[in-house]
């Protein structure tokens, strides 16, 4: 066949493939979703490639899911002249990643680490794995694997149908309703809802005001956190030696980046309801959060020690609503060390 011969169907081709996308974006956009970015490794190692600025110019945060949705970014660069290099991960302990800006030489900035007691002190090899992943992920990208992330993330900045996290195909296979095997628990088979999580380019994530309006969806987060709850009220202890190991593995961080210069800090971010009840009960302040400040000798602020912090309430019990994340960055601007939001 000539090359003329080709130019015609390949012409209907390209029409067909625009129509069909066209429609498809339409069509989501038409049902309320809105753009999301892909908050996997290449994002998150852009993010971790910001943390040699001066710590003048920016203040990093570790920590997971809960300071990602509490910091509000723009506030925050709006009220100390500094950008916030977003590192958390959802549903992980920030450890490996203290670790990492530990071994780093160069790295001697201002560091806020949120501790979210069960994945902070946990035992669980799984809350481990993707912060180890993201941090092996940055030391070893390559220029391909670069160039690829910055084509895709300007393609996401226009496309709603790109959200991978709930608009894929596997995404979409995840959310049928099959039943797990026994004993196997994975979150990519969780069913949170889209409006839930939506993720910026900078990594700042929050709820759409569909989530926060609708309290069925909210009802539905707050099912899925008693399922997890209820797993962990039943499940063996934790090692007796655990705590510990933790707290001297963080502390011997915490002092390698103090001997350089640096700072850290460590904020304890607010949930409510049924997370907070069981959270008082199952890790107690003064047997891990206290011990931590101690053993690291740094400074803490715990949103219950403060009138400006104490009386947020979480929809779905553990992330603060757009609302509320912008007022209590303005109260966590007030209470950290001048040093991380002044020049």
């Amino acid at each position: 066949m000539t090359t003329k011969n080709l130019a015609r169907p390949a012409l209907f081709m390209v029409i067909l493939v625009v129509i069909v996308i066209s429609s498809w974006e339409i069509y989501l956009r038409a049902s309320g979703f809105t753009l999301s970015y892909d908050d996997a490794a290449p994002q998150w190692s852009a993010q971790r490639a910001q943390v040699y600025q001066s710590p003048q110019a920016a203040t990093v945060f570790i920590g997971s899911s809960r300071i990602k949705y509490d910091l509000d970014i723009p506030t925050w660069k709006k009220l100390t002249d500094r950008d916030a290099v977003q590192l958390s991960i959802e549903g992980n302990s920030p450890v490996p990643v203290l670790l990492d800006l530990a071994d780093d030489p160069a790295f001697h900035g201002r560091l806020v680490v949120d501790v979210t007691e069960p994945l902070f002190f946990s035992s669980m090899p799984e809350y481990n794995k993707e912060p180890a992943g993201d941090v092996s992920y940055y030391k070893l990208e390559t220029p391909a694997q670069k160039a690829g992330y910055y084509l895709n993330h300007v393609l996401e900045s226009q496309l709603v149908f790109l959200d991978k996290r709930f608009l894929s195909l596997n995404a979409q296979l995840n959310r049928l309703p099959i039943p797990p095997r026994p004993g196997v628990v994975s979150m990519d088979n969780i069913p949170f809802p889209p409006d839930f999580y939506k993720v910026q380019s900078d990594r700042q994530t929050y709820m759409d005001d569909r989530f926060v309006r609708d309290t069925a969806q909210q009802h539905a987060v707050q099912n899925i956190w008693a399922g997890f709850l209820n797993m962990a009220a039943h499940a063996p202890p934790p090692p007796p030696n655990m705590v510990p190991e933790v707290l001297q593995s963080v502390t011997i961080a915490v002092n390698k980046i103090r001997a350089r210069g640096g700072q850290v800090v460590f904020v304890r971010t607010p949930s409510s309801g049924m997370f907070w009840d069981i959270e008082q009960k199952a890790f107690p302040r003064e047997k891990l959060w206290n011990a931590l400040l101690a053993s690291t000798q740094c400074q803490g602020i715990h949103f219950m020690d403060y009138e400006s912090t104490r009386h947020f309430i979480c929809p779905e019990w553990s992330h603060l609503k757009p609302q509320d994340a912008r007022a209590f960055t303005k109260a966590l601007i007030t209470l950290l060390p001048a040093s991380f939001v002044k020049h």
